[in-house]
């Protein structure tokens, strides 16, 4: 006899790059009875109905999370407030709300204030990408050994963070329960100034003179590559993270000021002792990130970049 499903109905409200990979994990795993996506893009939800990422799908999100079980809020953070509101009437007592955002303090100052005092907030981030987005874009290879990190309210449902652990554990990704305001400092420098620096760099680029431009394009090295597939990360996503986690964003920047002025006043004077000393500790780093088995992302397996944004 089949193992029930871990949940009957799972709302995923809108079906980017995690949504729709969320989906095919939840296909692949048997998790949800019956799947319902809710899309603000008619194309966008066209194209999740064709790839048969759902049961059914509906631009209404209050709609879409009536009798829901589970609902995942996987848009940029800037629509949560209004997301919450639209919601919160639909929502029967004792499902689980959750979402997959990069910045999790403002989840419990933007949404949490919005849902009915019957429902359990559990906000997660999944901490995996690529730079693609839209409902092509997914596969459920996505969060293998990955980390996830959950950021449950004190005094919040036991039971309910415990399934939804067991869903990412499910997706075959590592799991941490963490203090939401100690995440945003932690992934402020792992990951929001990394996209920043990405940005700022290849911004650079193209400010260039053409010809020049065409010859940075041309001869591009491993390391600017690299930050050409950062840099093509959703815009309105990566413009709802900087603003929502500003504070920490901001103090991780200014110290990393400090130690740019340091090498290049180390460059100026042609200090190699500095630049030589800096450099051996940052190989320490990248030893690590490999022994944790986190410098591997997988493949995207046939997924292409379509029309979409994570917030459709």
């Amino acid at each position: 006899m089949a193992e029930a499903p871990l949940f009957k109905r799972v709302t995923l409200i809108g079906i980017g790059l995690i949504g729709s990979s969320l989906a095919r994990v939840m296909q692949r795993e048997n998790l949800a009875g019956e799947i319902v996506v809710s899309t603000r893009s008619e194309q966008t939800l066209k194209r999740a109905i064709e790839l048969g990422l759902c049961n059914r799908g509906t631009m209404d999100a209050g709609e879409a999370a009536r009798d829901a079980d589970l609902v995942i809020i996987c848009t940029p953070m800037g629509a949560y407030e209004a997301i919450g509101k639209h919601i919160a009437p639909f929502l029967k007592e004792g499902a689980i709300v959750s979402d997959v955002g990069s910045v999790k303090m403002p989840v419990f100052e933007t949404l949490a204030p919005q849902l009915p005092d019957h429902v359990h907030l559990v906000p997660g981030h999944p901490v995996a990408g690529t730079e693609h987005s839209g409902p092509d874009a997914g596969f459920p290879e996505l969060f293998k050994g990955r980390w996830t990190i959950l950021t449950p309210a004190e005094g919040a449902d036991d039971s309910a963070v415990e399934k939804v652990k067991e869903l990412w554990l499910r997706a075959e990704a590592k799991v941490e329960v963490m203090d939401a305001g100690h995440h945003d400092q932690v992934l402020a420098i792992t990951s929001h100034l990394p996209h920043l620096i990405a940005y700022t760099i290849v911004g650079t680029a193209t400010d260039l003179g053409d010809d020049l431009q065409k010859e940075v394009i041309q001869f591009s090295a491993s390391g600017f590559r690299d930050f050409t597939r950062i840099a093509a990360s959703d815009p309105t996503m990566w413009r709802d993270i900087f603003l929502t986690n500003k504070e920490a964003v901001l103090e991780v920047l200014g110290r990393f000021d400090e130690d740019l002025t340091e090498l290049k006043r180390a460059i100026r004077k042609g200090d190699g002792n500095t630049l030589f000393e800096h450099f051996t500790r940052t190989r320490a780093i990248r030893r690590g990130v490999v022994d944790a088995q986190q410098d591997d992302v997988p493949a995207p397996l046939g997924a292409i970049p379509g029309p979409y944004s994570n917030d459709d």
